[in-house]
């Protein structure tokens, strides 16, 4: 994610404006804008050249700012877990924030007994494996065990708070 760097311009701007913003009136006048006009208001609230001519990107982009710099932007703490997750997204390896806590490490095998049969699931790095099928998800594989649709987790006792079946 690219990092916060807009020029107090935009600030400046709207704290030039009497006390308190209107959200509303100015939100209203973006309808009423041309795009050179959405353009112009792009440049005044971000100190940059809009990025291009879609009215609908340009209101929708622009609206909301005008709500950032009257109510104030994304909590610290929420910027962080954005960042941390878009990280994990780019590097393509799950990290704390995309993995299940609940999934056991990658060569666990979940055993559970269904209708006079033992099931074994096989824990994979990106997936599970029953009977030399590959699943994106347990819950895929427990529908291939059942027949039906089951939460994964909670067939084989791993549901957070449940007690493992014995």
């Amino acid at each position: 994610m690219r990092k916060n760097t807009r020029k107090s311009a935009a600030k400046a701007a709207l704290a030039r404006q009497p006390e308190g913003i209107d959200v509303l009136a100015e939100l209203a006048a973006l309808k009423a804008m041309t795009v050179p006009e959405l353009q112009g208001k792009w440049r005044v609230m971000f100190g940059e050249p809009a990025p291009n001519a879609s009215r609908g990107n340009l209101e929708l982009r622009i609206g909301y700012r005008i709500q950032e710099l009257a109510h104030g932007g994304i909590k610290p703490a929420t910027r962080r877990t954005l960042d941390a997750l878009a990280a994990e997204v780019a590097s393509g390896a799950p990290g704390p924030l995309i993995a299940d806590p609940r999934r056991p490490i990658p060569g666990t095998k979940l055993v559970r007994e269904w209708q006079g049969e033992e099931q074994v699931v096989t824990v994979l790095t990106d997936g599970f494996e029953w009977q030399g099928r590959r699943f994106k998800s347990l819950s895929a594989a427990v529908r291939a065990i059942t027949g039906s649709h089951w939460n994964g987790w909670k067939f084989f006792g791993l549901a957070h708070g449940a007690e493992a079946r014995p």
